[in-house]
């Protein structure tokens, strides 16, 4: 039995090295539930269907904002441009407590009532129409009922454990030369 425990996590490990090799955008899922805000930095998020539309996030169970989501019904993201990595760093914080992730930061609402941090690339205002148990997440299906974007700067970029930036095309193409 305690060999199934080592092997299950040994696993873990390997997938958790492999999946430094995906590289990602960066995000922030935020919820609001009668008074209560929560966020947190997700890269588990992925556009599913345009037409209706639809996106997932993928959030552990044992997490602040899994319960605002589930409680609510419904969730926001923001893209992060390439400037706002204290900003996922601030939301990725397991130390903060409920309402301190959102202090001092400007937001905005769309339709939900969940609050999208300003200077994103893009927000989405989402109500979840499906969520799945898997493993020690909740994979949320969710209906994008409010979309907002500027898509003028850069994304944040997450890669082996470390924040990045795109090149510009431009500087690429300067420095073949």
């Amino acid at each position: 039995m305690e060999t199934d425990i080592l092997t299950a996590a040994q696993r873990a490990d390997e997938l958790r090295t492999a999946m430094r090799a995906w590289t990602s955008g960066v995000t922030v899922v935020t919820a609001f539930w009668q008074g209560e805000r929560h966020g947190m930095t997700v890269s588990s998020f992925t556009s599913i269907s345009l037409d209706p539309p639809l996106i997932a996030i993928s959030l552990q169970t044992a997490s602040r904002t899994h319960d605002v989501v589930v409680k609510s019904g419904a969730f926001g993201v923001t893209i992060l441009a390439a400037g706002q990595q204290e900003l996922s760093e601030r939301f990725a914080n397991r130390q903060t407590t409920m309402g301190e992730r959102l202090d001092g930061l400007e937001t905005e609402t769309l339709v939900t009532g969940a609050p999208l941090l300003k200077g994103g690339l893009a927000y989405l205002d989402c109500r979840v129409t499906q969520s799945i148990p898997c493993g020690m997440n909740t994979l949320f299906v969710a209906e994008v009922v409010a979309v907002r974007g500027d898509d003028h700067d850069a994304p944040l970029v997450y890669h082996d454990r470390t924040y990045h930036r795109l090149e510009e095309e431009s500087t690429k193409n300067t420095k073949a030369k």
